[in-house]
């Protein structure tokens, strides 16, 4: 049987981690959580303050941020206020950690 991307199934920790590699997966986002590390919270405006990118590429951003689960954002109208979602931000720490404590060394490749 051929197998197809369709019939691969993969453990919800895997594609949970996959899920938080592709949202940090761009310098800008890198940027954002940054940023946000520093800070209870911020607003969009002062985002655009730090980030020279148009208003529509930064809310392109945290809304990947967001779907992720890394971040929450709140709307207070006209405001959307954005911080780190702590809970998942851990979850996403251990599962990395997890990941990069692989022993690759009996597994060598010597190309």
């Amino acid at each position: 049987m051929q197998r197809t991307k369709a019939n691969i199934s993969y453990l919800a920790e895997t594609e949970e981690i996959a899920k938080f590699a592709k949202a940090l997966g761009h310098p800008t986002r890198i940027k954002i959580i940054k940023h946000l590390s520093s800070q209870t919270y911020c607003h969009t405006s002062q985002l655009l303050d730090f980030l020279p990118l148009a208003q529509s590429t930064v809310s392109q951003h945290l809304k990947e941020l967001k779907d992720a689960g890394l971040i929450n954002g709140e709307i207070n109208p006209p405001k959307v206020k954005y911080c780190i979602n702590k809970e998942n931000w851990q979850k996403a720490k251990k599962l990395f950690c997890e990941f990069f404590d692989i022993d690759l060394m009996d597994n060598s490749c010597n190309i």
